[in-house]
């Protein structure tokens, strides 16, 4: 058996938070934002909103777009660094319950934003074990909770929104998920983190701009190259680069590096922002439902995020 990527879904939340909303409240300009990273705009949850009930729209989405019903769904993965709650239950818990999605097994990666590529690696591995059949996996984040709205050094950068996915089974290998490699280093955790229960800042992101941008860059471009060149694979052989949409700085860096084609690049940060791990499979999304995504795509994830973690995948898209 292999797995396959079957579906894919996103919910954006209605709220659009543009950069004038930061000019009104700190020492910034619109042109200083859209320069320096790329975004015009974000969406923002509404207060009822937690994160839990992004993911579940996203996922019913990719539910309906699969060829599978809710009880057939026997395993439930959510990408998450902005949980309903402090340490449980879990995000996915929470999803599943929504669903109706009983009696299966449920957990949170965090990873921050590599967490998708992570969850597609651990949902791929469930499925070639042999343990689980359908895999429902969910990035999403209300990032608006953990972002301190006095720091103008991030707190423009980040949106929310949520996208998921199903990975079956397939005796098909054209349509199995090709490779998939994920890493990380704990060694570099203070380049972006949330400080934790011993500062008074506990929930609010911090980051070191420019060296978590130099390091992502090298970092991106590199994983890319490696496991383009483990599969043998040529700029041509894909049909889409996905970047994980933190900055276009980077987006542009990494894809001038490798040398890919705008009409393979997709880029969605200008009217999202950086959602972390929903940052992809809403990317991946927009081009589904523009059309550009079809069945049989070979689809290049590259991602990097706080830990540090960092991914990539090569992923044909199987769905209809």
């Amino acid at each position: 058996m292999y797995a396959s990527f079957k579906s894919i879904g996103a919910y954006i939340p209605e709220q659009i938070r543009t950069n004038q909303w930061f000019v009104d409240r700190m020492d910034t300009s619109n042109e200083w934002i859209t320069k320096r990273t790329g975004i015009s705009e974000r969406r923002i949850a509404s207060d009822e909103e937690n994160t839990s009930d992004l993911g579940v729209n996203a996922a019913k989405i990719a539910i309906e777009r699969s060829d599978i019903l809710v009880e057939d769904i026997d395993l439930v993965i959510c990408a998450t660094i902005s949980p309903d709650y402090y340490c449980m239950p879990s995000t996915a818990c929470l999803i599943a319950n929504k669903l109706g999605i009983n009696n299966v097994m449920a957990l949170d990666i965090s990873a921050a934003c590599t967490g998708f590529v992570y969850a597609v690696q651990t949902a791929k591995a469930f499925i070639e074990s042999g343990m689980k059949k359908n895999v429902l996996i969910v990035g999403a984040e209300k990032l608006s909770s953990i972002v301190d709205y006095t720091d103008r050094t991030t707190c423009m950068l980040f949106g929310d929104g949520a996208g998921a996915a199903i990975i079956s089974t397939t005796e098909d290998k054209d349509e199995a998920i090709l490779d998939i490699q994920c890493s990380a280093d704990g060694g570099l955790k203070d380049l972006l983190l949330t400080p934790g229960v011993a500062s008074d800042e506990a929930m609010f992101m911090q980051m070191k701009g420019n060296e978590t941008f130099k390091i992502a860059v090298r970092t991106l471009t590199n994983d890319v190259k490696d496991i383009m060149a483990k599969n043998k694979l040529q700029n041509e052989d894909i049909d889409l680069f996905i970047p994980h949409q933190a900055n276009y700085r980077i987006i542009k860096a990494v894809g001038d590096a490798l040398k890919f084609e705008d009409s393979q690049k997709v880029v969605t940060v200008a009217k999202y922002g950086n959602t972390s791990s929903a940052s992809i499979p809403m990317a991946m999304n927009d081009v589904y439902e523009s059309g550009r995504l079809q069945s049989g795509d070979m689809m290049l994830l590259d991602a990097f995020g706080g830990g540090l973690t960092w991914g990539s995948a090569l992923i044909p898209f199987a769905g209809k």
